[in-house]
């Protein structure tokens, strides 16, 4: 096993700096030198000198062969893959990646239908035919988990052309399903596993969180290594094991989807957020684990309001949770999910991860105080008697996501074809060319291809008199729609 103290790419990024160059390349700014003073105050010297492009010393992203080689075989390592491929453009970029690697143009791929729009722009960049499995729903949150490995087996029964499965794990809420039967079930018919880890980054290096995706055996995995791994927005980490998956397809497509001009301060931070889990993230994530238990605990004592816990384990498909996502069900209240985020906002400047008609989700990370979670359930408390006069013992229902639109065309033959703008009202029945999402979490309420139905336009109606972030489309009051003609 390598040193996994080492952080060889941030360790040279700073040999390099100390040497003080005379800098007649890009970035225009030079140190910081050429840029404006206040900014670079705040910004700092330090992070500014190491913002730089790939100069011999420094290695290339595209062509790794020196310290960013090193750094990525050190990340292999400690995920348990065979091979990294760091990514400066979010794990969007290494979704798309991953699908473009594996799908040819008409080809099939399996996935769930609460995907995040980056796997729908990587089906149609790839031009690849989603077949659409439904997540398992959770009727007391109102969200969508995993799906199961009899809906993957019977969907490979019915498509055995298919080129992949693509199983979102763990999901934006937490919950995990058995991914380790579902890749036994796509390897037994030599189909590779694709696996969206945005919110598992973490996962690996604790044994009460649910399995990573290299762990299950997977064949590749998008790891947001910002969201929950320590390292700084934007940057991730494409992990790859096995011989279904071509490397040197994977990074070809990775060298093309990505910027020349990779950031050096994005990629030290994968550097040294590795390093961190590896060598201390087991006790770092005992103690999120426990702020983040006995924060759910308070919350379910408080009136009306309930926190998801290990309860929905064996439920709905779900094998595993991870207790570090606080899933607040605030509907006990009479209130929207929206409408709790901006209360808590304004009067205790608390942010929230997202906010649905239902819920608030809250993650907890080894940076947070336990006087962090005071105050968190502090304001809940507040919440609840601020709004106990209102709330209903049996609150409204709510509205389940909405069936599986038709898809008529390939998204990618609708987000080309010639399109028209039609009022909403006047839609039912047209194939829309455009996205309509709630973001985040960014689940489609439709998709380019699919037959417009009047459940989802009421779903994403409702979403907006919600107050909540209704995207995608070219309309933001959605009361006209792109369609084909």
């Amino acid at each position: 096993m390598s040193n996994q103290d080492q952080t060889p790419l941030f360790t040279g990024l700073v040999k390099h700096a100390r040497k003080n160059p005379i800098q007649f390349h890009i970035p225009g700014h030079k140190k910081g030198k050429g840029m404006d003073p206040e900014f670079r105050w705040f910004i700092g010297k330090n992070a500014l000198s190491i913002d730089l492009i790939n100069i011999r010393p420094l290695d290339d992203l595209h062509q790794p062969a020196g310290i960013i080689q090193e750094a990525q075989d050190l990340a292999a390592e400690a995920f348990g893959a065979e091979h990294t491929i760091f990514s400066v453009q979010g794990t969007s970029t290494a979704i798309m990646t991953m699908i473009m690697s594996v799908c040819h143009p008409g080809e099939k791929i399996i996935v769930p239908r609460n995907v995040h729009k980056s796997i729908m722009s990587g089906i149609i960049f790839s031009g690849a035919h989603p077949i659409f499995l439904h997540p398992e729903m959770d009727l007391v949150y109102g969200i969508a988990h995993g799906i199961t490995p009899k809906s993957v087996e019977e969907a490979l029964e019915q498509h055995p052309d298919a080129k992949a499965v693509l199983v979102i794990h763990p999901t934006y809420f937490g919950t995990a399903s058995d991914l380790k039967k579902i890749v036994k079930v796509a390897h037994a018919r030599g189909v590779p596993v694709l696996v969206d880890e945005a919110h598992g980054s973490h996962v690996h290096f604790h044994p009460k969180l649910p399995l990573s995706a290299m762990q299950a055996g997977a064949d590749m995995a998008a790891s947001s290594m910002h969201k929950l791994g320590g390292s700084m927005t934007q940057s991730s980490v494409l992990n790859i094991q096995g011989n279904r998956i071509s490397l040197s397809r994977v990074q070809a497509i990775s060298s093309m989807l990505s910027t020349t001009s990779t950031s050096y301060l994005l990629l030290a931070s994968l550097d040294v957020a590795r390093k961190r889990l590896v060598t201390a993230g087991k006790t770092l994530l005992e103690q999120a684990i426990r702020l983040a238990n006995q924060a759910r605990q308070e919350i379910n004592q408080i009136e009306y309001l309930t926190c998801m816990g290990s309860e929905i384990i064996g439920q709905n498909g779900v094998v595993a949770y991870d207790p570090t996502k606080l899933v607040i069900s605030v509907k006990g209240l009479g209130l929207t999910g929206h409408e709790v985020e901006k209360w808590l906002r304004e009067r205790f400047h608390i942010e929230v991860e997202l906010s649905d008609l239902h819920n608030i989700l809250c993650i907890v990370t080894p940076s947070d105080s336990k006087a962090d979670l005071q105050i968190l359930v502090y304001a809940l408390e507040e919440l609840s008697l601020h709004f106990r006069e209102q709330a209903k013992a049996l609150a409204e229902e709510h509205m389940p996501l909405p069936q599986i639109p038709q898809l008529a065309v390939t998204p990618r033959d609708a987000f080309y074809a010639p399109t028209e703008i039609v009022p909403v009202a006047e839609a039912e029945g047209r194939v829309i060319a455009e996205f309509v999402m709630v973001y985040p979490p960014g689940i489609p309420i439709f998709i380019p291809g699919e037959v417009i139905s009047k459940e989802n336009v009421a779903y994403a109606q409702r979403n907006r008199e919600a107050g909540l972030p209704v995207q995608g489309s070219e309309d933001p009051a959605f009361l006209t729609v792109r369609v084909l003609k």
